[in-house]
This record gives structure tokens, C-alpha cells and sequence, in this order.
């Protein structure tokens, strides 16, 4: 099973510069995609709908914000949406779909760049986000927890990380989040079980030839449950082209849908 996620940070901007034409050469059984800020019912017509792939959105109330989106070859069992808290339901932060033995969702974690306000709002989020993570722990079944999560673990994961320590991202209580998610809550990051190498980015911010540098930071995750870690058989971030922001984060699992 192939599972690619992106944060189109605009889906519409995303297509012009050429997503969905190299997406449907990369043989994925499932794309997770994030940030789309347009509605459902603004994405008909081929274009947003490849051939093959049943798609599945989820929308933030309010125009051009947020929103994600699932696409699956694999008919799923079910499609939840939201985690029954305002600041994931209200922005369209949370798809999921169930398959036989595995689930996957697309999702993202808010941003706390902008304002103290915003990364106070962050740390809620992350508050309540782990405490679905931990129910999920008590499920019969494997999970994956694909999208933007805003936080680089270590400093191996972002560039300047000395710099950053001040910077949300790479906030020491950020940091000590992801780490329990990775340590004593037992969920595994996917890229890291394949490619420990560094300078491994997945976002590099829109100034300074960040891009052409590889100056940015690894936001981007698969994050998955215990009984997956041998099953992640390879890993690597697309930079040959540049539809966003961030670039997509293609993981292989040795599960058969």
C-alpha cells in the first residue's frame, strides 16, 4: 500500500502547478491532501477527480480556509469526520477512512505562527488531539495519521533549529508533545523507521531561496500505530517539483488493502 500526503496549502493553486498530473502517475492506493481552502461543491469536474479514485472531503465552515480531503482506489468500509471538538470540526481538520484491519486519515495540526494567541490555541488543539490518539490506542485495528503536524521533533528535522527554539514549530513543549506521541504512547514515525538522514524537509517557507537552499523544517508526518513499524518498506519527500509550500511525503507499507 502506497500512501502519499501533501498540504496543498490551496488545492486549486496546487492543480495548476501540476499536483494532480504527477498524483495520478505515482500509483498510490491512498492520497491524504490538507489545506485545501475551497468547499466540496467548488471541485467538480475531472480535474479534482481522477479517474480511479473514489475522493472524499471534509470542509471548513468558513470560504477559503482549511479543509481535507481524502483519495482512495479501495472503496472504504467508512468515512468519519471531525474528532468532536470545535477547532478541528468547525476548520475541516479530520477525515478518516476505514478499511479492513487499517484506517487512515488526513489531517492537520493549526499553525501558531501568526499571533500568542494562535500557539495558545495550538497547544489546546494538541491537548485534545492527543487524547484521541490515546482512545485510538485501545482499538482492534492499525491506524494512520497522515498530514501536518507544525512541529519538528528533533533538531535533525529543521534547519536553523538553534535559532528556531523560539520559534512555534520547535517550541520546547511542542517538542515534548511529539515525543510522547513517539515514546511512551508507543506510535511510530513512519519516514524515520526508512531515512535517517538529515536535511530531510517537507516545508520550506516562501522567502529568502529557502527552496533552493533547503532551509525549512520536516512538519509533515505518517504517523502510525506500534504493529505497522515492519511494515513501512520505504520512505522519501518529492522535491522534483514544487506545488506548494510543503512536498509530499510518500511512504510504502507492506499491507494489501
Amino acid at each position: 500500500m502506497r500512501v502519499i500526503t501533501f498540504n496543498t496549502q490551496g488545492i486549486e493553486q496546487a492543480a495548476d502547478n501540476g499536483f494532480f498530473d504527477w498524483m495520478i502517475e505515482q500509483d498510490a492506493d491512498v492520497v491524504c491532501l490538507q489545506n485545501l481552502k475551497a468547499k466540496e461543491y467548488q471541485l467538480d469536474g475531472d480535474r479534482y477527480h481522477p479517474e480511479g479514485y473514489h475522493a472524499y472531503f471534509f470542509d471548513a465552515f468558513d470560504d477559503g480556509f482549511s479543509g481535507v480531503a481524502l483519495y482512495t482506489r479501495h472503496l472504504p468500509k467508512a468515512i468519519m469526520t471531525g474528532l468532536g471538538f470545535e477547532q478541528c470540526d468547525f476548520n475541516g481538520r479530520f477525515i478518516q477512512a476505514d478499511f479492513d484491519k487499517v484506517s487512515v486519515s488526513s489531517m492537520t495540526v493549526p499553525s501558531g505562527l501568526r499571533s500568542p494567541e494562535a500557539q495558545a490555541g495550538k497547544m489546546e488543539y494538541l491537548e485534545l488531539l492527543k487524547g484521541h490518539l490515546k482512545k485510538t490506542l485501545r482499538k482492534r485495528r492499525e491506524f494512520i495519521f497522515a498530514g501536518t503536524f507544525n512541529i519538528a521533533h528533533r533538531a535533525v528535522d529543521l534547519s536553523n533549529w538553534y535559532v528556531n527554539q523560539r520559534v512555534s514549530g520547535f517550541l520546547a513543549e511542542e517538542r515534548e508533545w511529539i515525543e510522547e506521541v513517539f515514546g511512551s504512547m508507543g506510535y511510530v514515525d513512519a519516514f524515520r523507521e526508512m531515512n535517517k538522514a538529515e536535511r530531510q524537509y517537507s516545508w520550506w517557507p516562501d522567502y529568502n531561496r529557502a527552496w533552493s537552499l533547503n532551509e525549512g523544517a520536516r512538519l509533515d508526518y505518517q504517523i502510525t500505530t506500534a504493529n505497522l513499524r515492519k511494515t513501512v518498506k520505504g520512505a522519501r519527500i518529492y522535491r522534483d517539483q514544487r506545488f506548494s509550500e510543503h512536498a509530499p511525503l510518500i511512504i510504502d507499507y507492506d499491507i494489501e488493502l
